[in-house]
């Protein structure tokens, strides 16, 4: 069996990952309780 086949979610196109890690990092600078709310519920 492979390993993608087995993974419980789907990627469309992983190419845009690194767009939404610098989306991410936007918002954690502009939006600190979203830190917050991470780090009070993991």
């Amino acid at each position: 069996m492979a390993l993608f086949s087995t993974l419980p979610y789907k990627v469309a196109d992983i190419a845009l990952a690194d767009f939404g890690r610098k989306e991410i990092d936007l918002a954690e600078k502009e939006m600190p309780g979203l830190i917050a709310i991470r780090e009070k519920y993991g």
